[in-house]
């Protein structure tokens, strides 16, 4: 199991998005996430961690996926990826102050836009994937791309 988890809330056509205050990737735009603690699945860390850091509340997710890198030595390190499908008029709420940084709704668009230099690194390249098909996915990272595993981890 991976130490990090990292989710998006879906409402309608945006996704609620965290500008970071602070270090790793502070002042750029991802979702919500942190730290698995002792003895938490990976599902039961996001559905925590989406709740310590936006107070609402989500069961069941859309898709899923795991993102794989190797680390220098050729151990392998990874991410857990949540998509949450909310209720549409949560996207419609202003902008929140956290104590992780800047919460917002960005519309999916605005999130995919080529000359948008403010998102994550790997976050347009696996979105759509994502957003595209209910599902587990598996992907891996690799000289700056992410390609998706063909055949994934199945469906759910």
């Amino acid at each position: 199991m991976f130490k990090y988890n990292v989710c998006f809330l879906k409402s309608y056509d945006r996704i609620l998005m965290l500008n970071r205050e602070k270090p790793p990737i502070m002042g750029v735009w991802n979702g919500v996430g942190g730290k698995y603690e002792a003895g938490e699945t990976p599902d039961e860390g996001a559905i925590r961690e989406v709740f310590e850091e936006t107070g609402i509340k989500v069961n069941k997710y859309y898709s899923k996926a795991i993102i794989t890198w190797n680390k220098d030595g050729g151990e392998k390190d990874g991410l857990y990826v949540y998509l949450f499908e909310v209720d549409s008029k949560l996207g419609n709420t202003p902008l929140k102050k956290t104590r992780e940084g800047i919460l917002d709704w960005k519309k999916i668009d605005w999130i995919m836009n080529p000359g948008n230099l403010g998102i994550a690194e790997m976050v347009v390249q696996y979105l759509p994937v994502l957003l595209e098909k209910e599902s587990d996915h598996l992907f891996e990272y690799k000289e700056g791309i992410v390609k998706q595993i063909k055949g994934g981890m199945g469906t759910k």
